[in-house]
């Protein structure tokens, strides 16, 4: 296990007496799909996030150390107010005690026939629809950040809904190393490739637009502490990143919305 705590530097700085965003890269711009992929987008989607397939299934087993991992507290601890970002199909409820639970899904189809929706307090498409007055206790994540387009607003809309004494925990896929890629090229991409006849790589760069490491620096920015686990020999050998996040940094949070703006 690998831990890690470190401050973070602030991503801004002054040039010619203007305020400069160093996540210039964000918001990301997916590249665009042929009407190949456009016709299995939605079905494989769907499939991958079930387990359906042998493969996708084994991957699955695997992943679970990703949701573990995030519920250790919730376990341990009970009663906790929580936020759940990308919840797809709501797998993470079967490993929590779900107390007050919210998600934010875009894709309702992904839900709406789960047996878990009984535990969902809240549904939310987008994270701006989530209040700033409400507080949450945690807000989690399971392989869903490396998807999102402009990540920094996200996380930073997390810092402000967080309690005083909160956490942000999220898993991630290491994507960006050398085993990541292997991983995949030799278990999901030679079934998707049998299945389809097409390219699984052109899927991943259209998915994940965001590596473990741009992920690593928009979260050490808008928290001021944070521990990593790695499943796996450290960062660059592994196959996924646990990251607990405390104390918000919550004028960060604000000035990076307010220049959003």
């Amino acid at each position: 296990m690998l831990i890690i705590e470190s401050t973070p530097k602030s991503p801004l700085i002054k040039k010619n007496m203007k305020t400069v965003n160093i996540f210039e890269d964000f918001p990301k711009i997916r590249p665009t799909l042929t009407a190949d992929f456009e016709r299995i987008y939605k079905e494989h989607y769907k499939h991958n996030r079930e387990g359906v397939g042998r493969v996708v299934s084994l991957a699955q087993k695997m992943e679970s150390w990703m949701h573990k991992k995030v519920a250790e507290d919730s376990i341990k601890e009970g009663n906790k107010s929580t936020l759940e970002i990308g919840a797809g199909t709501l797998n993470q409820l079967k490993y929590e005690q779900p107390e007050l639970f919210d998600i934010i899904e875009p894709f309702k189809e992904l839900y709406e026939n789960s047996p878990y929706r009984k535990h969902i307090r809240h549904f939310y498409s987008d994270i701006d629809e989530v209040d700033t007055a409400v507080k949450y206790d945690r807000i989690i994540s399971i392989a869903a950040f490396e998807h999102i387009l402009n990540l920094p607003h996200v996380v930073a809309k997390t810092a402000l809904l967080l309690r005083e004494k909160g956490v942000l925990r999220v898993t991630i896929p290491n994507e960006g190393s050398i085993l990541w890629k292997l991983g995949w090229r030799l278990t999901t991409g030679i079934e998707f490739k049998l299945k389809y006849g097409l390219d699984y790589e052109t899927l991943i760069k259209y998915e994940h637009v965001n590596t473990a490491n741009e992920i690593e620096k928009v979260l050490l920015y808008f928290f001021k502490k944070h521990r990593c686990s790695c499943f796996g020999f450290g960062k660059k050998i592994s196959f996924y990143r646990f990251y607990e996040c405390f104390e918000p940094n919550i004028e960060a949070a604000k000035n990076y919305i307010f220049i959003e703006k």
